[in-house]
């Protein structure tokens, strides 16, 4: 990756400075922003069935839409996650080993259904 997470937050940190747009970022905003964009990643798969979901990125407009939102949602999540004072990669780390512990392995080559809640 050519730039760290932290380089990237103080990319959108000064590009939200130089157009005045901090006012509107607070945690509120920033936390409906992240939801919205995370809904539209949704969207593109909404009616796919689970092949056609898998080959969405062999499709140069399709992968370019969710190449595009998936940056949306990062964004803003680094955004959130200045403005609150979370370090992502840490919180991140954190909730691995946590689920590690809650969902131990059981058996080799069997799924789990459950998620990182």
């Amino acid at each position: 990756m050519s730039e760290d997470l932290h380089a990237l937050q103080k990319r959108l940190a000064e590009f939200a400075a130089a157009r005045d747009w901090q006012q509107y970022h607070t945690p509120k905003n920033l936390a409906a922003a992240l939801s919205v964009e995370a809904s539209e990643l949704v969207e593109i798969f909404q009616w796919l069935t689970p092949e056609e979901s898998a080959k969405v990125m062999s499709d140069p407009t399709s992968a370019g839409r969710v190449e595009d939102e998936v940056a949306d949602v990062l964004a803003y999540l680094l955004q959130f996650c200045d403005a609150v004072g979370v370090d992502v990669l840490k919180a991140l780390a954190a909730k691995i080993e946590r689920n590690e512990t809650r969902f131990p392995v059981k058996g080799a080559g069997r799924a789990n259904r459950h998620s990182m809640e």
